[in-house]
């Protein structure tokens, strides 16, 4: 038999169709009384269960390899952590004009979040671009964002963010860094069985989203916050995302070639810092935002599909560019899983 593939027509990651359907779960069956605190503490252990895995998965010997290309990683963490928020804090101006003060809160955290680690990877090597660069900068971001994120939060956000407060540094570190540390640390014994057993885990950390998603979701619906939002506010926010994605692919682009960047290096630089991670992204929402979580990861969810689906003809694109490979070589694009609902960090 044969296994069965997304197929590559489909322009709509399965995974975030899934989050879909939780969400619909959630607005039809969200968690009340005591299914609800089943449900908080579940999502809290999937929470650090999650961080634990992506300790033990990041190599350690693979960032430091990656430190001699530290201009190309000083350019992605400040387009990530700099420019994003600078561009996150520039659209408060569109409140109330297109969006709400929640939605411009769940987009001001979209732009403070790390970026992806596979997708990145795989858009740059479709586009034959610096795959070691790309896995680095990805891992950098990754292993930043879990200080910066909250601090930049903090900072940005302060007490309105929904049930944000500075206690909640505090409950990042212990719910995030601390089982991603264990998981480092321990990574010298179980590291092996993370990288034998990495698609069975990788079902275990796609699913501990999802029980994210639907605890976060149903304590918005309990909350009644959901009548905060319309269809032209969403068409709002869907058209402010895509100026941002676009901007952000620009910048990239080409402030990479004025920074003087190969063009390798420049698309690991444009895939690695244009776009932000849902992984990483929804659970700290969660910590972060409590009952307004909800709000809070709508912009994320639908920034994370739409970079997909953008990034996915560039890379195409780029794989066909004259310069991308020596004359008389394929110039097909290589195979990847991008797109046929491989997951996206």
């Amino acid at each position: 038999m044969k296994r069965l593939r997304w197929p590559r027509w489909m322009p709509i990651d399965p995974y975030i169709l899934l989050l879909l359907g939780t969400v619909g779960l959630a607005a039809l069956l969200p968690a009340r009384g005591t299914g609800a605190d089943v449900a908080s503490g579940a999502s809290t252990g999937a929470i650090a269960f999650l961080f634990f895995l992506y300790g033990a998965r990041l190599s350690t010997r693979e960032a430091m390899d990656g430190v001699r290309h530290w201009r190309l990683h000083v350019t992605v963490l400040a387009c990530t952590f700099v420019v994003f928020p600078l561009l996150g804090l520039a659209s408060r101006g569109l409140v109330p004009v297109l969006l709400t003060d929640p939605l411009y809160q769940g987009l001001l955290f979209l732009t403070l979040v790390p970026s992806t680690i596979q997708s990145s990877i795989a858009f740059t090597s479709i586009a034959r671009g610096n795959v070691p660069a790309a896995i680095c900068a990805g891992s950098f971001s990754s292993l930043v964002g879990i200080v910066v994120t909250p601090l930049l939060a903090a900072a940005l956000l302060g007490g309105s963010g929904g049930g944000f407060s500075a206690d909640s540094v505090v409950e990042i570190v212990l719910q995030l860094l601390v089982p991603f540390v264990a998981g480092q640390l321990l990574r010298r014994w179980i590291g092996g069985f993370v990288a034998r057993h990495k698609k069975v885990l990788g079902l275990v950390d796609r699913g501990s989203i999802l029980l994210v998603v639907y605890t976060a979701f149903s304590e918005g619906m309990v909350e009644g916050i959901w009548h905060q939002v319309s269809p032209v506010r969403l068409a709002g926010l869907l058209a402010v995302e895509a100026v941002l994605l676009a901007v952000m692919l620009l910048l990239t682009w080409y402030g990479a070639k004025g920074l003087g960047f190969a063009r390798e290096d420049r698309i690991a630089i444009q895939f690695a810092g244009s776009k932000k991670s849902l992984a990483a992204g929804l659970p700290m929402a969660s910590v972060l935002f409590g009952a307004q979580a909800s709000l809070a990861v709508l912009p994320l969810m639908l920034f994370h599909q739409m970079q997909l689906m953008v990034c996915a003809v560039i890379a195409k694109r780029r794989s066909r560019d004259p310069e991308a490979l020596p004359a008389g070589r394929d110039t097909a694009p290589p195979r990847t899983a991008v797109g046929t609902g491989g997951r996206s960090r």
